[in-house]
């Protein structure tokens, strides 16, 4: 008897045990394995990242803020079994936004450079090469404007063994990519069209010689300025008057336009308290050696009322921005005036895709990525075969700025944008090209198209 009241206690407890058993947590599924449209059966989709401004010193850097959601985000496409490719579309180090008064390369080295930024983004780039050694998903970088001074050598430290897209071993600075099996699909930065952008060859060969950086590295160096030391817009050092004394001088037109540009950025987009006419701009990069003013790079009236500049001088004629254009490996030539403008209204940029692609008869490309701009949008464009194209921005991952360090601002729920690239349930052909916010921790598509190559 007894031995039968234990057993039966013994049973009691076992069954009560398993009562209280915690209960185990279903898996959760990778959001880029459950996209509606596909068949979420096999590695066919491509996604597409850009300017992430990955910085030296985290106590300036565009991206701070956001650094923890990017890695969840690398870590989610590293985990994913139906990912393919994952694309970096340009801006992924920066070389430009450093304050004027720090030396870019206190070490004398662009190398140590690079691995000062790994240490300083070490989850971001653990990721990144987490991706590389599983050998699961392609990595390719794509250069941009202001990555576009890293040698193909120094990236490779960062990144060993990840695919960069580069037009030419001497043009490293500039590239397009085509995805695997898609010759139609174009990725690239975007930088090439923008006259404050684009490799600038030639132009400060008294200054700088074989220099390539263009004058928005100039722009960026004091843009840092405008956040790291802020001031108030009323209080900020006003950029002096320049008139255009002959209209009909086209080059004196361009840089009279060219002016007003710099004019209204200096006064109300990245204002400074800075004395224009003061030595602060180290450079020691990109072959350029002096410490600069402002004044450097603004336009000025010289004696004869002409327009000048001490840098960039000889850049406002359409034969050289053709030339420039060509040297960038441009296929379409644009104006210069709508290029200067362009810098600052965006959607030159962007049309460029249309006008380069889209409208070129010698082009195939139907589905053309850039970034640069930093603002997301997907748009629809008919081809001159009068077949349907898609131009998509992949936007940034870069925080959003302010100047007052005390003002609450939700970054969880800014930018973190990437583009998606999925085969119609697994048509190779049929793709929906989608753009998508990381907003808390989410997949939120913003807007998605499909098109049959």
């Amino acid at each position: 008897m007894k031995k039968h009241y234990l057993l039966l206690l013994g049973l009691a407890s076992l069954s009560l045990a398993s009562c209280h058993k915690t209960p185990i947590e279903p898996a959760v599924a990778n959001p880029f394995d459950t996209i509606s449209i596909s068949s979420n059966t096999e590695r066919d989709k491509i996604v597409i990242i850009s300017d992430l401004h990955l910085g030296n010193d985290l106590s300036y850097s565009e991206n701070v803020k956001h650094l923890s959601r990017l890695k969840d985000f690398l870590n989610e496409v590293r985990s994913s079994t139906t990912v393919k490719e994952l694309v970096i579309g340009g801006d992924m180090f920066d070389e430009w936004y450093i304050p004027t008064r720090s030396d870019t390369y206190p070490n004398g080295s662009q190398t140590e450079f690079i691995k000062k930024t790994v240490k300083a983004n070490q989850p971001i780039f653990d990721a990144l090469n987490g991706i590389i050694k599983d050998g699961k998903i392609k990595l390719t970088y794509v250069p941009g404007n202001h990555d576009m001074g890293f040698t193909p050598e120094n990236v490779d430290i960062a990144l060993p063994g990840v695919n960069q897209a580069r037009d030419e071993a001497d043009k490293f600075g500039i590239g397009t990519y085509n995805p695997d099996g898609y010759p139609e699909i174009a990725i690239e930065h975007g930088h090439r069209y923008d006259f404050f952008s684009a490799l600038t060859p030639n132009a400060n060969e008294t200054e700088a010689p074989g220099s390539l950086l263009p004058p928005g590295y100039f722009f960026a160096r004091i843009a840092a300025n405008s956040f790291t030391d802020p001031t108030t817009m009323a209080e900020a050092t006003k950029v002096p008057p320049v008139v255009l004394n002959n209209e009909n001088d086209a080059e004196q037109s361009n840089k009279h336009l060219y002016y007003r540009l710099w004019q209204k950025v200096m006064d109300s987009v990245i204002y400074v308290k800075d004395d224009f006419s003061a030595p602060i701009i180290k450079t020691n990069v990109g072959k350029f050696t002096k410490t600069y003013a402002i004044n450097d790079i603004l336009p000025y009236n010289s004696q004869d009322g002409s327009i000048q500049m001490n840098l960039y001088n000889g850049l406002f004629t359409q034969a050289k921005w053709d030339e420039r254009e060509r040297y960038n490996n441009v296929a379409v030539m644009t104006n210069i005036k709508q290029a200067i403008i362009g810098s600052l209204v965006t959607t030159f940029i962007d049309n460029q895709a249309d006008v380069q692609y889209f409208q070129n008869k010698e082009s195939n490309v139907r589905v053309v990525i850039f970034g640069h701009t930093h603002l997301p949008k997907l748009t629809a464009y008919t081809n001159v075969k009068n077949q349907p194209c898609l131009y998509a921005n992949s936007g940034t991952w870069e925080d959003q700025k302010t100047r007052d360090k005390n003002e609450a601002i939700d970054q969880d729920g800014l930018k973190m944008d990437f583009v998606t690239i999925v085969p119609v349930q697994s048509n190779k052909k049929k793709l929906q090209v989608a753009l998508n916010q990381y907003r808390y921790g989410k997949h939120i598509q913003v807007d998605s198209k499909e098109i049959e190559l």
